[in-house]
């Protein structure tokens, strides 16, 4: 049963659960007539459950009718993140008034089924004194249960727009990322190196290459300086654009500065500085298809 319960929608589920009270609560109170109009002799006729589970139904019929006022209250106030004291107490104010005008209906159709003289003094002394001691407390509870049980569906159906309007905005955010990452180059344009205190800007395209250099690296420009920076060829690699090429386990040169290469038996790049650049064997496929 549970199972099936887990496979019904929201919507269907809350409807569900409000008709099994509704049911539980017209099939109680007939059978409790029932059982004080057997064993105290009330009723001179002969009284059938069926017969009294009629007027019971047309009561919480009335219940029901009525409680589209709090279930409208309830939507409303579902969008709030938080109730305060003043809704608990709206919400208070206004089962007392509904559970007021349901009692004061059936009191009235009750005159009018019965065919008795119509007086105020008789409203008031023989049936809304009856009717609010026999309906007031299971009305209250009933209306309770389904302001908590629509409380509980509005507040998760919020819920529910606010994940597809958070999804909606995720599918944006990436689409948008996809553009824009297609359009931007996110490689480094310059290097920051420390020297002592100081801090040297080298602009990438002035690198004509770089050696591995213990722990560190040699950025060598194309004015033939040399700047120590203390990081790894593999890390600079992933930074530098794609005219940068790893030639070697020791080196990355930038190919818009090479000249030749030379295939001899030990390969090597020669740059416009006419700098030779060792070429390892497993780096030269990568740097002839980049060449050619």
């Amino acid at each position: 049963m549970f199972k099936a319960m887990g496979k019904i929608s929201i919507q269907k589920r809350s409807i569900i659960i409000i008709v099994l009270i509704l049911a539980i609560a017209i099939t109680f109170e007939t059978f409790q007539q029932l059982y004080y109009i057997k064993r105290f002799n009330l009723a001179t006729d002969d009284v059938s459950f069926f017969g009294l589970l009629k007027t019971q139904s047309y009561r919480w019929l009335i219940w029901m009718i009525l409680s589209i006022f709090l279930i409208w209250f309830t939507k409303v106030n579902a969008t709030k993140k938080k109730l305060s004291s003043l809704d608990f107490v709206k919400y208070a104010a206004l089962i007392l008034i509904l559970v007021f005008a349901s009692v004061f209906i059936i009191a009235v159709i009750q005159i009018l089924l019965v065919q008795d003289s119509f007086s105020m003094s008789s409203l008031i002394n023989d049936y809304l004194t009856f009717y609010t001691f026999q309906k007031a407390p299971i009305y209250i509870l009933g209306y309770i249960a389904i302001t908590i049980i629509m409380y509980l569906y509005f507040a998760n159906e919020q819920l529910q727009v606010e994940v597809q309007e958070l999804h909606h905005l995720k599918k944006t955010n990436s689409e948008l990322y996809n553009k824009l990452s297609s359009k931007i180059d996110d490689k480094t344009t310059i290097l920051n190196i420390k020297i002592g205190n100081k801090r040297k800007i080298i602009p990438v395209d002035q690198i004509s290459w770089i050696e591995a250099d213990d722990y560190c690296v040699k950025v060598h420009t194309i004015n033939e300086d040399a700047y120590a920076m203390r990081s790894s060829l593999k890390a600079l690699e992933k930074k530098l654009n794609g005219n940068f090429l790893r030639v070697h386990r020791k080196a990355i040169v930038n190919m818009k500065l090479a000249k030749e290469l030379n295939l001899a038996n030990s390969p090597n790049l020669i740059l416009q500085n006419n700098t030779e650049i060792q070429v390892s064997k497993s780096n030269l496929k990568t740097v002839k298809d980049f060449l050619s």
